[in-house]
């Protein structure tokens, strides 16, 4: 049945493309999704300030189990520079990470499910999410009641640079936490010909660059992998002034919930103790975007099994994990969740300005997706 709609989704996924939006700014996107589901006949609810919620009930016995699937719709802020017909008219945007294959897929999804609602017990619900680049989308889904109920949840990401077609998944945690901080560091400027009678908050700074790198050698165990890095480092005005004020900015990544609760007190311990070295002072701010996110065993396996049933075996394999953030990880706290990965082949990277993504590999993304959540209901119902 995927086959059958495989034009149709390269349709949709097209237009997308060509109309790509920013981060809980996706109207024209929700509408779109919102007008295909009343073609279809399928009930839905519209998110704030954007998104859709879709669900379709089978109706081969009564049960009670809801499985979700989601997929993301937001674009980056990104000028396109491929030649496709259908890039992006949109001054600045463009879909550089898939949201728009996602979103796609998951629409044909829902239309094989509702043509098929009479041989599944049990509720799939289709999340249409908005926002997952600046993880706020994940986060208003749920305050919005998406995941009130849920057994189960699975998700994919098209996998740039990847074999068309192939599904691969991690177990455990796939995907680290991503943080943000930034420190700002209050001296006294003095002139550069007599630095004894100032603070400086350049050599501060840079001595809190190399402290922060303790955090990984000496805080926390090295069977926990962490990555903690100083983005950016501005101080000083002129030459030959001893700068008073210094701004350091970054990201922190880890895979493990324990040492993510712990990396904001240890930072701050850091940064605080560094500034009094040098008689200043330190204000951190610091700010958790996205949880790690952990797949469920039960879950990957239940979509490695599914995923045989529509591929060939040399198509399905493991993945290593990625110190890339993604807010799916926020439904992993509601109920068991899979992330899958599906390759859709390109020479480029993902958040490539020359972002390609192979359609050929529509057919099996939205294939898994009505396969894993069928299998999902029927394991639950049991």
């Amino acid at each position: 049945m995927a086959h059958n709609l495989q034009a149709e989704t390269i349709a949709f996924r097209r237009d997308l493309h060509k109309n790509p939006e920013p981060s809980m700014e996706e109207f024209r996107t929700t509408d779109k999704v919102a007008a295909a589901l009343d073609a279809m006949g399928v009930s839905y609810r519209r998110l704030d300030p954007t998104g859709v919620i879709a669900e379709v009930k089978g109706t081969k016995s009564n049960s009670d189990k809801i499985v979700a699937l989601r997929a993301d719709m937001d674009a980056l802020s990104i000028q396109e520079k491929t030649d496709y017909e259908f890039k992006s008219i949109n001054d600045g945007i463009m879909h550089a990470c898939g949201h728009d294959t996602h979103t796609s897929m998951l629409l044909s999804a829902v239309k094989i499910a509702n043509s098929i609602k009479d041989q599944f017990s049990g509720t799939i619900r289709f999340i249409f999410q908005p926002g997952e680049e600046v993880a706020k989308g994940a986060k208003a889904v749920c305050a919005q009641g998406g995941m009130d109920g849920v057994d189960a949840i699975f998700g994919i990401h098209a996998a740039v640079q990847t074999p068309v077609g192939k599904l691969l998944a991690c177990y455990g945690p796939s995907h680290a936490a991503t943080d943000r901080y930034s420190v700002v560091i209050k001296g006294k400027a003095c002139h550069g010909a007599a630095p004894q009678t100032g603070m400086d908050a350049t050599v501060c700074g840079a001595a809190m660059v190399m402290n922060l790198q303790t955090m990984v050698s000496r805080e926390f165990s090295p069977m926990d992998p962490l990555v903690v890095t100083v983005g950016s480092f501005h101080s000083g005005s002129r030459f030959n002034i001893v700068s008073g004020e210094a701004v350091l900015e970054g990201t922190i990544r880890s895979f493990s919930r324990e040492v993510h609760e712990q990396i904001p007190v240890v930072l701050k311990r850091i940064c605080e103790e560094t500034a009094k070295t040098f008689r200043c002072t330190a204000e951190v701010d610091y700010d958790a975007i996205t949880e790690v996110l952990i797949n469920d065993k039960e879950m990957i396996d239940l979509g490695l099994e599914a995923a045989a049933k529509i591929t060939d075996a040399e198509h399905i394999g493991l993945k290593a994990q990625a110190m890339g953030g993604e807010d799916f990880s926020e439904y992993t706290k509601y109920a068991p969740a899979a992330f899958f990965s599906l390759g859709v082949g390109g020479q480029w990277p993902g958040h490539s300005d020359h972002y390609e993504a192979d359609e050929d590999a529509f057919e099996t993304g939205v294939a898994f997706y009505v396969q894993v959540a069928l299998d999902a209901l029927e394991k639950l119902s049991k």
